[in-house]
C-alpha cells in the first residue's frame, strides 16, 4: 500500500489527547468529533493520501475537488493540545485501516500524546430509547474517570469486540504505553444516530473538560425520536389477540 503525506503546517504540540473520529457504525464517531473540532476551532494541519482510500474526489462547499485523504487537525483546550483524525473513509481493506491508523499515529507519536481516544458506534440492530454509552480501554486505572463522564463497562459488549479505525488507534496507544480508551454510542446501526453521537460528545466533554454545543444535532434528534414512535405505533397496531398462539 502506498500512503503520502501532505502538511499544511508543523505545529509545536503539547502533550496532545489524539482523538479518531471516522465513519463507522450509526456514523457516530465522526458526527461526534466532527462536532467537537469545529466548536474548538481545530486548525487542519496534515492530509495522508493512500491508494487504500476510495479513488474518487470529494468537494467541497464551493466545489472545490479534494482527492480522498484522512485529515489531522489540532486545538489548543488549555493545558495541552487535542489532536483529530478526521476523514469521509476508512481504508477499504484491513490492511488499509491498519497502515493509515499506524500512518496517523506516527504523526502524533513524537509529541508524546497524554490520551488516545477513539470514537464510535455499537451496532445492536434494535432501536433503543435510551442508548448507552460504552467504553474499552489499554488499563483498568481508567474506568473510574471514564465511568464519572457517563461511559459504562459491560462485559461481553460489545460482541465481537472493537473493527476499523477505531480498534487499530486504541491498539496502536496500549502498544506504546499511552493511556488509550474507545468510546462508543449505542445504536440500531440502521440509521445516521445523532442522539447517540450527542451521547458520546457529553461524554469527551466531561472528560476531558471542555464545553461543546450539541444543539445542532437536536433537529435530528427530533425526527429520529418521531421516527421511533411511529414505529412502534405501527407495531403495537399490527399486533392483535389472532396475532398470538397460545401453548396450554
Amino acid at each position: 500500500m502506498a500512503s503520502s503525506v501532505s502538511y499544511d503546517r508543523r505545529p509545536a504540540l503539547r502533550r496532545p489527547v489524539f482523538i479518531e473520529g471516522l465513519p463507522g457504525v450509526g456514523n457516530i464517531g465522526k458526527l461526534a468529533a466532527d462536532l467537537i473540532c469545529e466548536q474548538l476551532g481545530a486548525v487542519r494541519f496534515a492530509r495522508i493520501y493512500s491508494d487504500d482510500l476510495p479513488p474518487q474526489v470529494v468537494l467541497d462547499d464551493e466545489c472545490i475537488a479534494e482527492a480522498a485523504c484522512n485529515e489531522l487537525w489540532y486545538a489548543d483546550i488549555g493545558d495541552r493540545d487535542v489532536v483529530f483524525l478526521l476523514g469521509e473513509f476508512q481504508g477499504t481493506t484491513p490492511a488499509g485501516q491498519y497502515n493509515l491508523s499506524e500512518t496517523a499515529f506516527r504523526i502524533v507519536l513524537p509529541h508524546d500524546p497524554s490520551l488516545v481516544l477513539t470514537l464510535g458506534g455499537y451496532g445492536t440492530g434494535q432501536l433503543t430509547p435510551a442508548p448507552r454509552v460504552l467504553g474499552a480501554v489499554s488499563r483498568p486505572e481508567m474506568k473510574p474517570d471514564l465511568e464519572a463522564a457517563g461511559v459504562g463497562f459491560y462485559p461481553g459488549e460489545p460482541q465481537g469486540g472493537i473493527v476499523g479505525a477505531a480498534a487499530m488507534v486504541l491498539a496502536f496507544g496500549k502498544m506504546y504505553g499511552i493511556d488509550s480508551a474507545c468510546i462508543m454510542g449505542e445504536t440500531s446501526g440502521y440509521i445516521v444516530d445523532y442522539r447517540s453521537a450527542r451521547n458520546v460528545v457529553n461524554s469527551v466533554c466531561a472528560l476531558l473538560g471542555i464545553d461543546v454545543d450539541t444543539s445542532s444535532f437536536q433537529e435530528q434528534i427530533d425526527g429520529i425520536e418521531a421516527a421511533s414512535e411511529a414505529i412502534a405505533e405501527k407495531s403495537q397496531a399490527e399486533e392483535s389477540p389472532e396475532d398470538l398462539v397460545y401453548i396450554r
